[in-house]
This record gives structure tokens, sequence and C-alpha cells, in this order.
């Protein structure tokens, strides 16, 4: 579904449409591992504080009844996504403006480091439930937008020949870094107090886990507010003033352009969405099925999320080569394909030996679909409007958000948790639909 090929990528040199050329050099090594120490250090927040550690502290133990809590929770995440929707597309266009990413995204950053800071000050009382949702959930909306500025970058510290390997890289470290987190985590502050011995009262522990991930984020981050890349002087344009209602109008006008000039654009934004949708609900969900339909204790649960990880990074990286020999396009396909069969095995057998290993290989696929994903964007987006197509990638995946909860919950209330899973595949199967017809010459096959 292309109405007409792309400009034709080169190695050395890439000439988009559009006012600012870019010359697509290897980027210094240091840049590049700047970049990719961002994703390692971020990670720590999205294992630690939103999948297995301080969100359950907070609905479990702040909330004085836990149903209420995961309500309450539910709903801030619910007012988060909406505020991603409406503000991600609209700061992409704002630094397509600016053209100044490491600055916006030191400072997005660091908005996200003070915020986990403040998760200490909720005290395990029924009174800071508020407070506790509610700083998650801010810092869940700035952390999605600093994903924009930071997957703009990508296009400036990589060359169609290195994108995919560099993207998942970068993917694979973030897996890491929530590993280790998660480790440290575990056994530095949770259990009895941890090795650090840290007083269980007033929940001293497990209230230092935020400052902990906080310091985490804000180590791995120092390198690329230092040396991160920034505009090239010939790509910098003259900085009309940016009038947040004509940006959206801006947007909308993108969209329709897209719709007419680049429908390919359009689909791939679609399908992607969908079927990222499915790969969230993975990790947000395989605690809750571990637990409710084969009986795991937190242990366990912690257990069977750090091997995920482990094997994701793995898979991340692996395939983030096998990227750059074949291109995202059959990445994406294979791994979906994959994941839908495993997911089945999973229904099928219900055995707690039967999860453990196609779950591994579910999780070892995650990764490498959204690396490829995230490199196929950036071989199809001009430069100049990668932030802007960054924002509305983000929010594409906000407004379906609901079809994995939503499949997971009728399986569930029809034939038990454990059919759960096939929300989850459902989800997979739509959006690998989607992308089948997909086809952009130049771009999915091999860029010599």
């Amino acid at each position: 579904m292309s109405n007409g090929p792309l400009p034709e990528f080169h190695a050395d040199t890439a000439q988009l449409p559009g006012p600012a050329p870019v010359v697509a050099r290897p980027a210094p090594r240091r840049t590049v591992a700047a970049w990719s120490l961002w994703d390692l250090g971020s990670n720590a927040f999205n294992t630690v504080i939103l999948s297995f550690v301080f969100s359950v502290y907070v609905t479990g133990t702040v909330a004085a009844d836990p149903e209420n809590g995961q309500q309450v929770y539910s709903n801030a995440q619910t007012v988060a996504g909406i505020l991603v929707a409406l503000l991600a597309p609209l700061m992409g266009a704002w630094a397509d403006r600016v053209r100044n990413r490491r600055l916006l995204l030191t400072v997005s950053t660091l908005a996200v480091v003070a915020t986990m800071a403040a998760m200490w000050f909720v005290r395990p009382e029924n009174s800071y439930l508020l407070l506790g949702v509610s700083l998650i959930a801010l810092a869940s909306v700035i952390a999605e937008i600093a994903g924009v500025f930071y997957n703009g970058m990508l296009l400036q510290i990589s060359t169609p020949s290195t994108v995919g390997r560099i993207s998942g890289t970068a993917w694979a470290l973030g897996y890491v870094g929530g590993v280790i987190a998660l480790v440290v985590a575990l056994f530095g502050f949770i259990l009895e107090g941890g090795v650090l011995g840290l007083p269980t009262e007033d929940a001293q522990n497990a209230r230092a886990v935020a400052l902990m991930c906080a310091a985490w984020f804000l180590v791995f981050s120092v390198p690329v507010m230092i040396w991160g890349p920034r505009e090239a002087p010939e790509a910098i344009m003259v900085r009309a003033p940016f009038r947040p209602v004509q940006a959206y109008r801006d947007i909308v006008a993108r969209v329709v352009r897209m719709w007419r000039q680049e429908r390919s654009l359009l689909h791939f934004l679609v399908a992607a969405a969908v079927y990222r949708d499915g790969l969230s609900a993975v990790f947000s969900f395989a605690g809750v099925i571990a637990a409710t339909s084969y009986g795991m204790d937190t242990v366990q649960v912690v257990t069977f999320g750090i091997a995920a990880n482990v094997v994701a990074a793995l898979g991340t990286w692996v395939f983030g080569k096998v990227d750059d020999r074949v291109g995202p396009r059959p990445v994406i396909v294979g791994s979906l394909t994959a994941m839908i069969v495993f997911g089945l095995v999973i229904v099928a057998f219900d055995a707690t030996s039967v999860f453990w290993v196609f779950g591994m290989g579910i999780a070892s696929l995650v990764g490498a679909v959204q690396s490829a994903s995230r490199t196929l964007l950036t071989r199809m987006v001009p430069p100049q409007e990668a932030n802007e197509t960054f924002g509305l990638y983000a929010t594409a995946g906000r407004a379906v958000s609901f079809i994995s909860p939503a499949l997971i919950a009728v399986f569930t209330a029809v034939a038990g948790a454990r059919t759960g899973m096939l929300g989850i595949v459902l989800t997979l199967a739509l959006g690998l639909a989607l992308f089948w017809r997909l086809r952009v010459p130049g771009v999915t096959s091999r860029v010599r």
C-alpha cells in the first residue's frame, strides 16, 4: 500500500525532500554510546516504578483497599494516556522548530528524575494514595514526551546501514538496565530491608527505591546531555513563533497530507499502533497472568520478570543486526508470527513449564519488534519532520491502547484468567494483518 517509492538512501549521503538536507555520516562512537545509555537508564522507571515494585507498593500498601488502589491507579494512567495523546505530537512539532533535541531531552529527563525523587514522600497511608498515583502518572507523561525527543535523535546518529544495529543495541541495553535496576531494588531494598539494611518502618525501604531509580536514570542520562547530538548548522531553520493552536492545525494538516501523499507512512502508524498495544500488554500483564493463572508468589513473579528482560535484551540485540542485513519488515513479520504461535501454545497447554518456555520465547521478540518499528519509521520519515512524526507515533499508540486490555478482560470474564492471553494474541494478529499489506520500496528491504 504505497503511493510511490521514497527517496533512495545511501550509506554515505541521504538527500531527503524538504528544506534541510541531511548528510548521514557515522556519528562518533562516544555520541552513539551516550545516546544508547539513556535507554539503559530510562528503563528503571518502566521496570521498577511502573511494572514490578513502586506501583505495587502504591496500590497494595499505600491504598487501604488494594482493589480501590488499583482502580485509582488505572484512572490516573488513563488520564496520563490522554495527556500523552494530546501533548506528544505538539511537543514533537515544537522540537522540530526549536531544532535542539539535546536541550529538550535534557529538560524532560531532569523532570522525570525530579518526579521520581518526589515519590519518596509517598508514605504508606491511604491519604497519600492520590499523590502516589499522580506522581507515577506525571512521570509517565514526561517520560513519553522525552522518548519523542530521544527517538528523533536516531536519525542524527545513524546511517541507513547502521540504524537497525544502533536502535537494537540501545533497546537491548534498556532491558539490561531494567534487569539490573530490578535486581538492585529487590535485593538491595525490598527483601527484609535489603542488603543495605534500610528500615522497613514507614516503608522507608520501598520509598527509597524511587530515589534509587531517580539516581539511576540521572547517572546514565548525563552522557547524552553532554555528548548527545545537536542539529547540524545547515539543518537549523529560522525560528518562527510557536503557537500551540496553529501547531495542532499543522498536525491535522500533516495527517491529511499523509493520507493524500504519504499513505504508506499513515498505514504504518496505524498498523504499528495496534501491534504495539499487544507488545505493551505482554509485559504489563505477564506478572498478573503468572500470579493468577499459575500461582506464582512475588519472588517467583519478579524472577520471571528478570528472566524475561534478560532474554528480551538478547533477542533485541541479535535482531538489531538482522534488521541491518534484511531490513525491518522481515523482523517485524517473523517476530509477530512467532509470538502469536507461542501465545496459542500457552493457552492450549495449562502447565507452568509451558508458560515459562514459551513466555520466554515471546519476551525475546518484544524488543525486536519495537526496535525494528523504530528503525522503519526512521527510514520513512523526512528528517525535518522526525520529532513531529515520532509524536504522532506515540499518539497513535495511545489512541488504541484500549484494545489489549479490553480483549484480555473479555476472555478472562468468559473463560478464566489463563485465556486472557488470547486478548494479547488477537491484538498482535490484528496488527500483523494490518501491517502485512504495507510495502515501502527501498526501505523495507536491505539498504545497500
